[in-house]
């Protein structure tokens, strides 16, 4: 990490003119300090008409570095237009089974109904596999006809 600020910032944003988006967060932090009873309403005041003005991000540090979530916690953010990545959502293993019997000898009927049964619960809980339950059931059903057909045929 480079070096620091004096106020535990690196030198790259301690100099650097904060935004009115940094300062409404400093604001925030100030309002929830007080609300938590961390600061008086006199210092929360006094605090917040001095974050109304341009500063740096080192100022801006300095009116809230002994608060949580201060300046630092702004900075530890990510940019603005990044999302943090997530949890892959699980794969309904019921659209799996669907799948996998669709393919065996004798089970496009249950390939079917497991693919039904998959739709319906990656609906309800928002899971991945909608696209095996719907090939199961496709493939399934596709064998279905053709025992159907092959039966009749004789």
């Amino acid at each position: 990490m480079e070096s620091g600020s004096g106020h535990g910032l690196p030198d790259l944003y301690g100099h650097m003119r904060s935004s009115a988006v940094d300062r409404e967060y400093a604001i925030d932090v100030l309002k929830t300090a007080f609300a938590d009873g961390r600061l008086t309403k006199d210092e929360c005041e006094q605090r917040i008409g001095l974050a109304l003005n341009p500063l740096t991000y080192a100022e801006l540090d300095a009116l809230t570095a002994d608060l949580p979530a201060g300046v630092q916690g702004l900075l530890s953010q990510p940019p603005p237009g990044y999302l943090p990545t997530s949890a892959p959502r699980p794969v309904n293993r019921m659209a799996v089974a669907s799948l996998i019997c669709s393919v065996l000898p004798g089970l496009p009927v249950v390939a079917i109904l497991l693919g039904l049964i998959a739709h319906g619960q990656i609906h309800e809980r928002g899971e991945r596999g909608a696209g095996l339950a719907t090939a199961g059931m496709m493939i399934g059903g596709l064998f279905s006809l053709l025992f159907v057909v092959l039966v009749l045929r004789q």
